[in-house]
């Protein structure tokens, strides 16, 4: 059996904290999860115990999310002569396999060979609260059951070779495009109205904390609060979206290998990641995948 490792960063998120453990503590082991706990705060010291966790110093600083994946890149590849495949990814971001295909992740992940980077596809959990009126209180997919096709997701996140990651996540140097047809990255942070309110909320404090304009920080803009906008319209937004029949994802990953292309001259390759305004339904399938 093929070793996976888990690796994130969080500061305070503990309610994506708890899916993340959940989710990849189930299907790996905990013993096999990195949690780097940004703050040394004690409710995630707490709620990862049996995990790694990895203890930083949480002070402000405008280049944080620079220096966070510095440090992850550095983390990920340390991890590699010691596991098969190091997952990496923000803690509102779950790797999953399609039940069709009959196997779970570390099934998936024991047959999937090594010296290679893949990209699962990128699918946004939103949430409809005229339509999905009932809280979170276990199981995310159930109560949710709505993705957006979220390109910008589509993170080359299953790590078994030697390759450098950008900051955010989204691009690597591996010069090879894997899109395995099972694999799907669901991110949580619109799976639910009102965490997600106090989610930016955190956000935006840290943000003026660090008391910088937007394009002096390496921080995402959505960050700050002059740049959030009002909640109920982003969610009002995806309502508005027309549902798809079916769940048909073939022709999604056949735009990313269509395409592929250096990054300039950055050493990185990327793909076109264009906004979908539509939404699918999961099938029944999925229920209880997170």
């Amino acid at each position: 059996m093929a070793r996976t490792a888990a690796v994130t960063m969080v500061r305070d998120d503990l309610f994506f904290l708890a899916h993340w453990l959940a989710h990849y503590g189930g299907q790996l082991g905990r013993e096999n999860c990195y949690v780097v706990n940004h703050g040394r705060g004690a409710e995630v010291a707490e709620m990862a115990r049996g995990c790694n966790v990895i203890g930083m110093p949480g002070d402000p600083h405008p280049n944080f999310d620079m220096k966070r994946w510095r440090m992850l890149n550095h983390l990920v590849q340390g991890l590699r002569p010691y596991y098969d495949h190091v997952i990496v990814g923000d803690v509102d971001e779950l790797v999953v396999v399609d039940p069709a295909c009959g196997t779970d992740l570390a099934g998936f992940m024991a047959a999937a060979g090594g010296r290679r980077v893949l990209t699962p596809l990128g699918l946004e959990v939103v949430h409809l609260p005229d339509r999905e009126p009932d809280p979170i209180r276990g199981h995310v997919i159930g109560p949710r059951r709505h993705v957006r096709p979220a390109p910008h997701y589509s993170k080359p996140c299953v790590i078994s070779t030697g390759t450098k990651i950008a900051r955010g996540g989204h691009f690597t140097q591996e010069k090879r495009l894997e899109t395995p047809e099972a694999l799907y990255l669901l991110h949580l942070k619109f799976c639910d109205r009102a965490e997600y309110g106090h989610a930016m909320d955190r956000r935006n404090a840290v943000a003026a904390a660090v008391a910088a304009r937007p394009r002096d920080a390496a921080i995402g803009r959505h960050w700050f609060a002059a740049a959030r906008g009002s909640d109920d319209a982003v969610f009002a937004a995806f309502a508005a979206m027309p549902q798809r029949e079916g769940f048909d994802m073939a022709p999604l990953r056949a735009a990313m290998h269509a395409t592929w292309r250096a990054r300039g001259d950055t050493g990185f390759w990327e793909f076109e990641r264009k906004d979908h305004a539509e939404i699918f339904r999961l099938p029944e399938r999925f229920v209880g995948i997170v």
